[in-house]
């Protein structure tokens, strides 16, 4: 027959009342205290934080594409709506900020930097040469146009380095690319209001025919802003001219 031995353990913490006298008489060691649990604290990390526009606003490109599966976000059709909008903000912002400044290139960069640009990229070369007052002049409003366009990529090249025995006497000229072709060519500082050439008027000659600067814009509303620019810059002008001859 077997032999069962049963262990009978008692409520942690408790104690027998002989117990409780022999402790008092120092013949036991004192009761130890009951375990307790530490104190509930949720924890920190990022799925216990409050889920709303700022929350999104704190999240890189990536950390947005990762979130595409995040059911909190499914369902609450504002945040999924908001992380999209946040996202596309994002990828236009990198789109927007390609270049802002014109980049002398030589004539063996062309086919590198002209050609094969992406066929989304509008591309603005600039054939000078030193010396030329026109040139000089029309860098100037180029310079200001790049940093205005950033989507737009704006290079120089040396004339004869892009064309062999290119005659000076075609300086300046503007060469416009869009996947990979041609799209517009000036010759001369004429198309650009001559020796009064200004930015809004190479804006305004760039994008008479192509969106080369529009940013997104529709053709319209961009001229029409390049337009109202353009006339309040000669208001100006005319208004500071004044002022100084009635000075004088």
């Amino acid at each position: 027959m077997a032999d069962y031995h049963f262990v009978y353990k008692d409520v942690e913490g408790t104690s027998t009342q002989w117990d409780d006298i022999q402790r008092k008489l120092g013949n036991l060691p004192p009761k130890p205290a009951p375990f307790k649990p530490p104190p509930f604290s949720p924890s920190q990390d990022d799925s216990s934080k409050s889920k709303d526009k700022a929350w999104i606003d704190d999240k890189t490109e990536e950390e947005l594409e990762d979130l595409e599966d995040d059911r909190d976000l499914d369902d609450d059709r504002f945040l999924e709506e908001y992380r999209k909008k946040r996202l596309a903000e994002m990828r236009e912002a990198v789109r927007v900020s390609k270049f802002g400044s014109m980049v002398p290139i030589a004539g063996a960069d062309f086919v590198r930097e002209v050609s094969q640009a992406p066929p989304d990229v509008w591309v603005v070369v600039f054939l000078h040469k030193e010396g030329i007052p026109e040139c000089k002049i029309l860098s100037s409003c180029l310079e200001e146009l790049a940093t205005r366009y950033p989507a737009t990529k704006f290079v120089k090249i040396i004339s004869t380095e892009c064309i062999p025995n290119y005659p000076d006497r075609n300086l300046p000229t503007l060469l416009v690319y869009n996947n990979s072709a041609v799209k517009a060519t000036y010759v001369g500082l004429h198309h650009f209001g001559s020796q009064k050439c200004t930015p809004e008027g190479v804006a305004l000659a760039l994008c008479e025919s192509n969106p080369v600067l529009n940013d997104g814009q529709s053709g319209s509303s961009f001229i029409e802003g390049v337009r109202k620019r353009f006339i309040e810059k000669i208001v100006t002008e005319h208004e500071e001219d004044e002022d100084g001859y009635s000075s004088d």
